[in-house]
């Protein structure tokens, strides 16, 4: 191959956007960058954090989006986020429902996780010391 990958940012597909805005914003501390209205609602938003990006995307706006009959809403995506502070990431969910205790694995990760609102998977990791 010749050409080289800029970046890959997950866009994930949710029945709302608005719900996943208190996860993200104002317990993670990540900025609203861009955002797209969809009918009476956001459709799209870009946040960002310490150089990461992340996207999330009405299923509805996806739908509006398609040009085939073929449909990507319903998929699952996980998202893997390698912090450099465990504890402080768990001092800002404060009271949001951990589903997967902290655990350290055989590949020497600190880790919890989480279901944030349009039910996709996040796992928070710290290398063990």
């Amino acid at each position: 191959m010749t050409y080289k990958t800029q970046k890959i940012t997950p866009v994930l597909v949710v029945p709302s956007i608005e719900p996943s805005l208190e996860l993200w914003e104002k317990r993670l501390g990540f900025a609203r960058v861009a955002e797209v209205p969809h009918e009476d609602a956001l459709g799209f938003v870009i946040l960002v954090k310490d150089g990461v990006e992340l996207m999330f995307q009405t299923e509805a706006s996806v739908k509006a989006d398609l040009t085939t009959t073929g449909d990507i809403v319903g998929k699952s995506t996980s998202l893997f986020m390698e912090v450099d502070d465990l504890t402080e990431v768990e001092r800002a969910l404060g009271g949001y429902p951990i589903e997967m205790a902290r655990r350290t694995t055989f590949y020497g990760m600190h880790e919890i996780g989480v279901r944030e609102p349009g039910g996709h998977w996040v796992t928070f990791a710290q290398k063990a010391e």
